[in-house]
């Protein structure tokens, strides 16, 4: 594939504006954020494992999907919808303008909804990679307010892997 997907999904009206909704949604917030630094840490995890897992993975699918897995959080703040369904519904809005088949943007969507799914976890596909990828790009081992954290111990990321 020949496109730019990732500058194409962030220069997106609709990303640009679930974005600063977002944003506005988390600015007290003291814990983790769901901001770009957020997003592309998880695409960066995500191509560190689909090298290291050897799972041939496209870029495009990859960046897609961390940017928009977590593109309908403020939704979830403002009317209690897991954002992993109303990211999903939001990311045929945008993918729509990328060049992706029906069948990546099915993937991507999938990977989307089961991101916060536990038995995704050990999948080696993109649903595995984006569920391992966002729960490892939290750096809780360095996180002022990490004592307070409703995370139980045993999810907080206490080492750096990657």
């Amino acid at each position: 594939m020949n496109f730019d997907c990732k500058n194409t999904i962030i220069r997106h009206r609709i990303f640009k504006k679930c974005y600063k909704e977002i944003a506005k949604e988390e600015t007290n917030r003291i814990f983790c954020r769901h901001d770009m630094g957020h997003f592309l840490d998880v695409a960066r995890l995500m191509m560190i494992l689909n090298v290291k897992e050897d799972l041939k993975i496209s870029d495009d699918m990859i960046y897609a999907t961390a940017l928009l897995h977590d593109i309908g959080r403020h939704i979830q703040y403002r009317q209690g919808i897991g954002h992993e369904i109303s990211s999903a519904q939001i990311a045929p809005l945008i993918l729509d303008d990328c060049d992706f088949t029906v069948e990546e943007k099915n993937q991507i969507i999938e990977a989307i909804l089961k991101h916060r799914d536990s038995k995704t976890s050990e999948e080696k596909n993109l649903n595995g990679l984006l569920y391992r990828a966002d729960k490892m790009s939290r750096a809780c081992f360095c996180c002022q307010v990490e004592p307070i954290c409703n995370w139980k111990d045993e999810k907080k990321n206490l080492k750096l892997k990657y």
